[in-house]
Formats: structure tokens, C-alpha cells, sequence
């Protein structure tokens, strides 16, 4: 055997490519992104805050009838279609405020029911299936005095199909007092 020049050839070093890299950093940031998201969408969200002690005093419940506190008159429900063949819910009336307080806002809450079913012991139970909550009052439109009426008109065009097609439940939402 000779003993002649072999030439060492230095080992080739691995190299990752930058834009590898940078693209596998994209990936990480996006899956880290959409698992955030999706484990933020599956959370329930959080309801809203309960009227405040003196609001509840002073509604006591929002009835059709008249009563002290806030009192709807006369509410009427219509039907109709868009332009856009969509079905719009309205319902309109007047909105009295019987008490002894100026009002700033008064928010309701639409209670939306299932046509439901009847129990063994003769009671209808409806499962609430959509929930709305609207301003009948606000700061802007000059609030509400006592003894005073406002007519109010709100329009629902999501109400699910499986709706019972009658006068929602109310319930109050919040009463900002002026």
C-alpha cells in the first residue's frame, strides 16, 4: 500500500434552511392560535349581570298589566318577510314608567320558547330557546320620567325555526336610574 495524499475531506455540516425555519415557526404560531381560539369558543360566555337590588325593587317584573315600576301596554307582535326573504319578528307597544323615578335605560331581555310539551302532571314546560337582549330605554333618546309612556318597536330577524310563534317572556335585563 502506498501512503499517499488522501485528501480529508471535512465533514459536511447539516444545515437547516432559514426559510424552513421561519415557515416552521409560522406553523407553531398558527396551530397555537387556532387551539387558543377553538378552546376560547367552547367556553360558555359569561352571562350578564343581574339587575341590582334597587332595579328589581323597583321593576318587581315587567307584566302587561298595569303595575308599579315599569309596565308594558298594548305590546303587539307582527310578522314579516324582508327583501331578502328573511322572516322579521316586531313587536311594538308602549312602555310606561309607573313609578317614582326617572329612568336612564331600561334593558329587557326577550325570552324566545320551544313549542314544548306536557308533563305527566299536567304542566307545559318550554325550554327557552334564544334570548335577546334590547334597549327599550336609553340615555340618548332622553330616558323615561315617572308617569311618563314612550312607544318602543324592536325587530328579530334570528329567532330560531323551532320557535312556538308566540309573545316572548320578558325579563329585565338592567334599569339605569337618572
Amino acid at each position: 500500500m502506498v501512503a499517499g495524499n488522501l485528501a480529508v475531506q471535512p465533514k459536511k455540516r447539516f444545515t437547516i434552511p432559514p426559510m424552513a425555519i421561519v415557515a416552521g415557526i409560522v406553523v407553531l404560531v398558527g396551530l397555537g392560535g387556532f387551539w387558543y381560539l377553538d378552546r376560547a369558543s367552547r367556553q360558555a360566555p359569561p352571562g350578564p349581570a343581574p339587575p341590582t337590588a334597587e332595579a328589581r325593587a323597583y321593576a318587581k317584573n315587567l307584566h302587561f298589566v298595569a303595575a308599579d315600576g315599569v309596565t308594558l301596554e298594548n305590546p303587539v307582535m307582527e310578522s314579516h318577510e324582508s327583501y331578502l326573504k328573511q322572516s322579521i319578528v316586531e313587536i311594538s307597544g308602549n312602555l310606561l314608567n309607573g313609578g317614582d323615578r326617572a329612568l336612564n335605560s331600561v334593558k329587557v331581555t326577550w325570552l324566545f320558547k320551544e313549542p314544548g310539551a306536557v308533563m305527566p302532571d299536567g304542566q307545559l314546560y318550554q325550554e327557552t330557546i334564544w334570548r335577546e337582549p334590547t334597549f327599550l330605554v336609553t340615555r340618548a333618546a332622553g330616558g323615561l320620567a315617572p308617569g311618563q309612556v314612550r312607544p318602543f318597536k324592536v325587530s328579530f330577524d334570528n329567532i330560531p325555526d323551532s320557535w312556538n310563534q308566540a309573545m316572548p317572556s320578558l325579563v329585565i335585563a338592567a334599569i339605569e336610574f337618572k
